[in-house]
């Protein structure tokens, strides 16, 4: 289970600043268990309000054993659209009518759209939020070598990434070797630069090989409950010494800013990016999809997040 991060005190606002919502309000939302930490609300009502759409974004507990009961009356109550979260990404796509094919690849669902004539469109937004800082700046990615930390659900879409951005050699690493072993049968077929590596079995020298460093362990995140876990580092100093000036290292991470290992990697010279692009850029193509509209402010969508993280 993911760490909670802490919770954020929203700043009091006029109520003449805040949207008003009425019997022809539509509703879209984020579901996972627990869900009462999500920023998404938080970014995605002030992109609502900036675009005019009378709909509301709300937070939506759905325990995983009432999952496709709240999934099939959030249809019948003409939701407008959904994101899902922890735990939900991958049994969610069972209660999908049709399935993209990036969805179907990875085999989990971040996005909900309803369809015509009834039932849910499956997708995958992640994939993108992730790639959208890396190719900001034009940098060449073609044929890079990338190392990833973890093999949790969210380096499924780190690992699709990469191979959309082109890079030659990917390697994953991680403590459960059975864990591995079925993510890399899993995406061999779409992956064939992929390989594995038990954590800590050569670990520094693929770092000091790597031009891109990925952290999807939840090390390093800040919690509610153990004030302390923000000080944690997925990597050792050894391995940490191992980067090398030039290598971009990216914690999907967005709490705090900057992580422990960002911070040790800025000290090396090394380019950080944490997970709050990556936030973004998948709620605003998520939007996208559920308004068909393409002017979505991605950064009116940034700075209501940069207002409420600590």
């Amino acid at each position: 289970m993911v760490a909670e991060p802490f919770p954020y005190q929203p700043p009091e606002s006029p109520v003449s600043q805040q949207p008003a919502i009425s019997g022809t309000t539509a509703l879209v939302g984020v579901l996972g268990s627990p869900v009462h930490h999500s920023l998404s609300p938080v970014m995605q009502n002030a992109a609502l309000q900036a675009m005019g759409l009378d709909w509301v974004f709300l937070a939506l507990p759905a325990p995983a054993t009432e999952l496709a009961t709240v999934v099939r009356a959030l249809e019948a109550l003409e939701c407008r659209g959904l994101n899902v979260t922890i735990p939900h990404k991958h049994s969610v796509a069972a209660l999908c009518r049709e399935l993209s094919p990036l969805a179907q690849r990875l085999g989990a669902v971040n996005v909900l759209v309803p369809l015509e004539g009834g039932g849910w469109h499956g997708t995958n937004t992640d994939v993108e939020g992730f790639c959208a800082p890396l190719r900001r700046d034009g940098h060449p990615w073609q044929g890079k070598r990338a190392v990833v930390l973890g093999c949790g659900g969210s380096a499924r879409a780190v690992v699709a990434g990469l191979v959309e951005l082109g890079c030659g050699a990917i390697t994953l690493t991680g403590r459960r070797p059975e864990a591995l072993a079925a993510f890399q049968a899993d995406v061999q077929p779409w992956a064939p630069q992929l390989d594995t590596m038990a954590w800590g079995d050569g670990l520094v020298r693929a770092l000091a090989q790597a031009d891109l460093v990925v952290n999807t362990t939840p090390v390093g995140m800040a919690s509610a409950s153990n004030p302390n876990a923000a000080l944690g580092c997925p990597l050792e100093p050894a391995q940490l010494a191992a980067l090398r000036p030039e290598t971009w290292v990216y914690d999907i991470i967005y709490t705090p800013r900057p992580t422990e290992l960002l911070r040790q990697a800025a000290a090396r010279g090394c380019r950080s990016l944490d997970g709050l692009e990556m936030l973004v850029e998948q709620g605003a193509a998520a939007l996208r999809l559920w308004s068909g509209r393409s002017d979505v402010p991605v950064e009116v969508m940034r700075e209501a997040l940069l207002e409420r993280l600590p």
